[in-house]
């Protein structure tokens, strides 16, 4: 079964495995676990950050970054089809009392001008307006990068209005990648930024979120309160620190498998791509209703060998990573000719 759902179905390597086997472990609730300390002092080197904290997902790296840098009642700012809003259950208002105002992008990006008046007035009657969150890539955008440029005015009109800002980085190592920057010099501008270990770079679980040594120690705090402290995580840390030093060069590879199923969909008649190209590991594309549903058409591939998800009812998202050969592709690619008859 070749498995295009997301990037998230990958098996540790054996390497990896074998890694994960020679960790030296502590408890990391108790006191420390070096593997775990190990890995997030690198990872607060490559975002250029004072310190980082790791966390079982990417879930909540995020809602811990808005707890600390908010308070219950207030407010912060977020593209509208971004993971933090559509993907973690309102956990910013269940968790942690706050209030998520949306702005419309397209593939993900928004403009600067699109801020402007989008800070509260100091009025008793309103929220307070403290965050502003950005999303690289962006997972709902058909993982279409946030421009540095336009992430560095954004970041300095956070900071002029008062405003705190986080990145959610989910995916930051495949937009480092495609366009040659470093993670740090994509996270410069962020008071604070997650990272994920268990998508495109193929370790089993985890996250870091990196900021100042006080804000890393207030999320400490919150990770306990939301019961992400882990034991032995040393374990689940080594297969992180294998992927950062053996799996990042390679998302290339996915970039280039992903904009190959990218030129299938533009060839096929009824298909449509989302932005019009692919720019790291995520293809989506629209289905004419003529050619059936979403959910229908994920069916029919999943006959041919293939699974894909259904992500909306007229949408469907392919997501390449380290499982898949060339060969797999090609063989999507075929299957997805052989729906449309050609």
């Amino acid at each position: 079964m070749i498995d295009l759902r997301s990037d998230t179905v990958t098996r540790p390597t054996p390497d990896m495995l074998q890694a994960m086997m020679r960790a030296p472990v502590g408890d990391d609730v108790i006191d420390i676990d070096p593997t775990v300390v190990q890995l997030q002092e690198k990872t607060a080197e490559l975002l250029g950050k004072e310190a980082a904290i790791f966390m079982p997902s990417g879930t909540m790296t995020n809602q811990i970054a808005l707890r600390v840098h908010c308070s219950p009642g207030d407010e912060f700012l977020c593209e509208t089809e971004c993971h933090i809003y559509n993907y973690e259950q309102g956990a910013f208002a269940q968790l942690s009392g706050l209030v998520a105002r949306t702005i419309p992008g397209h593939c993900g990006v928004f403009g600067l001008d699109q801020l402007d008046g989008m800070v509260r007035p100091d009025n008793e009657h309103m929220v307070r307006t403290r965050l502003i969150c950005l999303e690289n890539t962006s997972n709902r955008g058909g993982g279409s990068i946030f421009p540095q440029s336009l992430v560095e005015s954004i970041c300095a009109w956070a900071k002029h209005h008062g405003l705190c800002s986080h990145l959610d980085g989910a995916r930051l190592f495949n937009a480092a990648v495609a366009t040659g920057r470093s993670v740090g010099e994509l996270a410069a501008p962020f008071d604070s930024v997650s990272v994920c270990f268990s998508k495109g770079l193929g370790a089993p679980v985890g996250s870091c979120l990196a900021g100042t040594k006080e804000f890393v120690a207030k999320a400490r705090r919150a990770r306990k309160l939301f019961g992400g402290g882990m034991r032995q995580a040393g374990y689940l840390a080594a297969a992180a620190l294998y992927a950062l030093e053996h799996h990042v060069d390679r998302l290339a590879v996915d970039h280039a498998h992903a904009n190959r199923l990218a030129e299938t969909v533009q060839e096929l008649e009824g298909l449509h791509l989302l932005g019009g190209s692919v720019e790291t590991n995520i293809v989506i594309f629209k289905i004419e209703p003529k050619l059936g549903t979403a959910a229908d058409f994920a069916r029919r591939l999943l006959e041919e060998g293939v699974q894909v998800m259904a992500f909306g009812p007229q949408s469907i998202r392919m997501v390449t990573h380290l499982d898949l050969s060339a060969s797999d592709i090609e063989t999507a690619c075929s299957a997805m000719r052989r729906l449309l008859g050609r």
